[in-house]
């Protein structure tokens, strides 16, 4: 009989005990006496969030797909029973055996973003292991971090044994097997991790030492010791069409944000937009055979009993297949009540005929994200999106029967002015008047036009890792320019503006490019009890400003400050295949709002052809 960590009164004190008691649909049980490694897969966030994420499923079911190995999952507690296990001295446990995660010989923690910071801190205090990786013996688990936000990891170094950077597929087998060598031969820790940080793509941060100019920026980042790699090589999964996949993933008790079967199409993106890290850290973009996911589709909603299929990708428009696949979704399960959804599609003809057949057009609304509101400012984020193309969609939504429109900006990018600005209102109007170009008769229901902008953060291995941000205050002065620019417009009550919060995007800002030095802020903040953050209530701004004041670290150095083209970033030591050089003419061509062409149209010479297939190489044959 399964025993659960928690008891019946633990749990029916607690806002959700479903999100603590594991055993779901097709989560992987094992006899933990007949595996050779544990592993818990954390993502430092609510169970429902965490269950979203179709990395940690990739993940879970490749690494159980080894006899020798059991990969359990692990997510934050909620503040509830956060504060349960302090009092009661309960140690955070895995869902599936409810074992204690310190009894693991792996804890990996997935990292999507920067505002999660914390939860780590959290999931390592609650597991009763040191927060700081010197302090750690062969009596803890090796805590290895992965995700997006490990292209710079330093912020968090002190905290991490080791960072896997890039995907998952290609060398943990690798790395597992030399842990299960350096156990046999009772080799020390410091010896395992020196022979791990010699597989490519794993980087062992207490290895490495960084330096510093008295202005504060990096001087030099050096291995401590011979033979550690100088470079950090970003590991890449070329033939994702057979990659490991979950045919059967695991099926959530209570409702996660998106509670469906996901079919990852392609990897990486051939736009280039200079905003986006996406767009550049996954190149060369890889798509997956249609064929391969046509029956992935079968499979996937029979072994889960999940009414919806989504299509993912960072440009879903842009899949050469995608045509086929919508048609064979549409016909294969029709009259099966399976929702097809569409996330990053361009609003053109083929589209908005394909939503119009999967989806409620009186309930829905259609999403564009022009970026910018004037054309000028769309050349300089290289979003290749012209007005006329985005007033066009709008037309041909309107004419197919929607009203409700919502529209994506960003305040704060560079070389914006307050006309660009004012433009996002003028633009929104311009949407609603093609609205108001169709007969009274034939309109269905009133026009809706909902704009949110978001705050601009630079990230590294972008062309923009070279901008200043914005102080706070400035992110808000440029919002009410919006918000008085929409009061100025025609059909004003057809229009609704709304902003992210400046002071979580500042914060974001500081840790996308932090050094070593900010993970003393985190410690600090988590101190105070900073937790959540990500989630508005529960993100303390004030505590946080008191951890800047208390480590005297300054804001400004890593967010509104100008950075010279040759300084030496805390994530140069990564290579993630698209060169600096790159990166620096198109931040040159940003300055001049001169446009690059998308990798089917011409090869730019990013540097990624290097890894020898994808786009870069079609046709080649």
């Amino acid at each position: 009989m399964r025993k659960l960590a928690l008891n019946d009164d633990i749990l029916l004190k607690v806002e959700k005990p479903a999100r603590y008691i594991g055993n779901e649909v097709n989560s992987v049980n094992k006899d933990s006496s007949k595996v050779d490694i544990r592993f818990a897969m954390c993502f430092p966030d609510v169970y429902e969030i965490g269950m979203s994420h179709l990395g940690i499923q990739i993940l879970y079911n490749m690494l159980n797909q080894r006899e020798d190995v059991w990969c359990e999952r692990v997510y934050s507690p909620w503040i509830d029973l956060d504060k349960i296990l302090r009092e009661e001295n309960i140690p955070l446990f895995a869902l599936e055996s409810q074992d204690p995660v310190k009894q693991f010989d792996f804890l990996g923690i997935t990292i999507q973003y920067e505002m999660c910071y914390t939860n780590i801190l959290q999931i390592l205090d609650l597991s009763q292991i040191p927060i700081h990786s010197e302090d750690r013996t062969w009596e803890y688990p090796i805590v290895i971090g992965g995700g997006p936000c490990t292209y710079n990891p330093e912020p968090l170094a002190e905290f991490f044994d080791l960072f896997y950077i890039g995907e998952g597929e290609t060398v943990y087998d690798e790395l597992l097997d030399l842990y299960k060598t350096c156990r046999a031969e009772g080799t020390s820790r410091e010896e395992f991790l020196q022979r791990a940080a010699c597989i490519e793509g794993i980087y062992a941060p207490g290895l490495y030492e960084a330096s510093y100019h008295k202005d504060g920026t990096l001087k030099s980042f050096v291995p401590r010791i011979p033979g550690i790699p100088t470079k950090i090589k970003k590991q890449v999964f070329m033939d994702v069409t057979n990659a490991s996949y979950p045919m059967a993933p695991i099926v959530p008790f209570i409702k996660a944000t998106q509670d469906r079967v996901v079919l990852e199409i392609q990897r990486g993106c051939i736009r280039g937009c200079r905003f986006c890290q996406a767009g550049m850290l996954y190149r060369p973009t890889r798509e997956r055979d249609v064929e391969t996911l046509k029956e992935y589709a079968r499979t996937m909603l029979k072994n889960t009993g999940h009414e919806e299929i989504s299509l993912s990708s960072l440009s879903s428009s842009d899949y050469s297949e995608l045509k086929e696949l919508v048609n064979f979704l549409i016909e294969e399960f029709q009259g099966e009540g399976i929702n097809i959804s569409l996330p990053s599609l361009r609003i053109d003809a083929f589209s908005l005929d394909v939503m119009s057949k999967v989806q409620d057009i009186k309930k829905s609304s259609l999403t564009f994200a022009p970026e910018a509101g004037s054309q000028r400012l769309r050349d300089v984020i290289n979003k290749g999106l012209t007005e006329e193309s985005i007033l066009e969609g709008a037309g041909q939504a309107f004419e197919g029967g929607w009203s409700k429109v919502k529209l994506y900006f960003m305040l704060g990018l560079p070389t914006e002015a307050d006309e660009d600005m004012k433009g996002i209102a003028v633009l929104s109007d311009k949407i609603a008047r093609k609205y108001y170009e169709i007969p009274k008769e034939e309109r269905h229901g009133k026009c809706q036009i909902t704009a949110s902008s978001s705050f601009f953060v630079p990230k590294p291995f972008t062309p923009f890792q070279w901008a200043s941000m914005c102080s706070n205050e400035e992110y808000i002065r440029r919002a009410y320019v919006v918000k008085h620019a929409f009061q100025e417009q025609l059909n004003k009550k057809s229009l609704k503006y709304n902003w992210h919060d400046a002071d979580v995007t500042v914060l974001e800002g500081v840790f996308a490019r932090g050094d070593r030095r900010v993970g003393k802020v985190i410690e600090e903040a988590y101190r105070l009890g900073c937790l959540y953050d990500s989630w508005t209530e529960t993100f303390s701004n004030e505590k946080w400003m008191e951890a800047f004041c208390n480590t005297k670290t300054d804001i400004g150095f890593y967010t509104t400050r100008k950075r010279d083209l040759d300084e030496l970033f805390p994530w140069d030591f990564i290579d993630i295949g698209v060169s600096r050089d790159f990166l620096k003419k198109e931040w040159e061509r940003a300055k001049h709002g001169r446009i690059t062409p998308n990798c089917r149209r011409g090869c730019s010479g990013c540097g990624a052809a290097q890894f020898g297939g994808g786009v870069c190489y079609e046709g080649a044959n």
